[in-house]
């Protein structure tokens, strides 16, 4: 299989059938269908077969899918079946609560070192981590080889900071400023905007 065939979108919707799954098992169920699956995540029946048909066949027709056989493919399609570390940077507001919340690590992800610029706040401890000058990012992560990072950076500095990410070999950015980023194409963005969002919703709105 590769990467490359799958479309982004495709990819996109795993993690959610993966989430869905994994409640279905917490419940105690064992098997579910593309319909039950479709109905819980709001895609239909025949998007999820189509989408899960591309990495092989999981399911059996009048039978369905083994949730557990189901989530361990996903995990490892999504490379989750380990846990990546994650380099935080920016320690305001947001990523206070991203260093704080503990829903990373049962998903594949573990934030172990947090960045900022603030000479007030480098030396400090954000709950189990101390805040690292952002003047030595580069040299290290690339010590670590920490492959995955999320930006809580201010708009103005974000692209300047992810290019020192791409510098020291950051792969993957998980973007919380508002602003779009330049990056090479081997590194992977996702832009997390709560504004662009909220804009989308309120115009469905009376």
């Amino acid at each position: 299989m590769n990467p490359q065939k799958i479309p982004d979108i495709i990819i996109g919707r795993l993690p959610v059938y993966l989430r869905s799954l994994q409640h279905m098992a917490e419940k105690g169920i064992s098997t579910t269908s593309s319909k039950e699956l479709g109905e819980s995540v709001g895609i239909s029946a025949a998007q999820i077969r189509k989408d899960i048909s591309q990495f092989g066949e999981f399911g059996k027709q009048g039978t369905g899918y083994s949730i557990h056989f189901l989530i361990k493919k996903l995990n490892e399609i999504l490379k989750v079946d380990r846990v990546w570390d994650v380099a935080l940077v920016g320690a305001g507001d947001i990523g206070h609560a991203l260093a704080h919340y503990q829903g990373f690590f049962n998903c594949g992800f573990k934030i172990t070192m947090v960045f900022d610029n603030d000479p007030a706040k480098i030396g400090e401890q954000i709950g189990d981590f101390e805040i690292f000058d952002a003047a030595n990012m580069v040299e290290i992560i690339q010590t670590t080889g920490i492959k995955v990072a999320m930006l809580t950076v201010p708009a103005s500095e974000a692209q300047a900071v992810a290019d020192k990410l791409v510098e020291s070999g950051i792969k993957a950015i998980l973007n919380y400023a508002p602003i779009s980023l330049n990056a090479p194409p081997d590194v992977h963005v996702q832009h997390i905007d709560p504004v662009v969002h909220l804009q989308r919703m309120t115009y469905y709105l009376d």
